[in-house]
């Protein structure tokens, strides 16, 4: 292996921040935040969903999203309430 091209391969904390659930692990992902965990200080990456918040594995249904998909889905793609796209008012046909 050629030296000094890979990144560093080390043991790293990874907090679930919708349930505060903790996972040591190693990874090679750069962090700025450190912890105390387990007696020791590892580097911490937060994450919003890991297997034990995820819906799948727990079973328990989530409410993640603080906007409304269909509401979203209207202001993003410009659809009226009926189903119908809005006219678009800058070109006349």
């Amino acid at each position: 292996m050629k030296k000094d091209i890979h990144p560093e391969y080390r043991e790293v904390v990874f907090l679930d921040t919708s349930c505060n659930a903790k996972f040591l692990t190693r990874s090679t992902i750069e962090t700025r935040e450190t912890i105390e965990y387990q007696g020791k200080t590892y580097p911490l990456s937060k994450i919003e969903i890991s297997s034990a918040s995820h819906p799948v594995y727990t079973g328990i249904k989530h409410i993640v999203d603080s906007e409304g998909n269909v509401e979203k889905f209207r202001r993003r793609f410009g659809m009226r309430a009926g189903g119908k796209p809005e006219k678009d008012k800058g070109t006349a046909k």
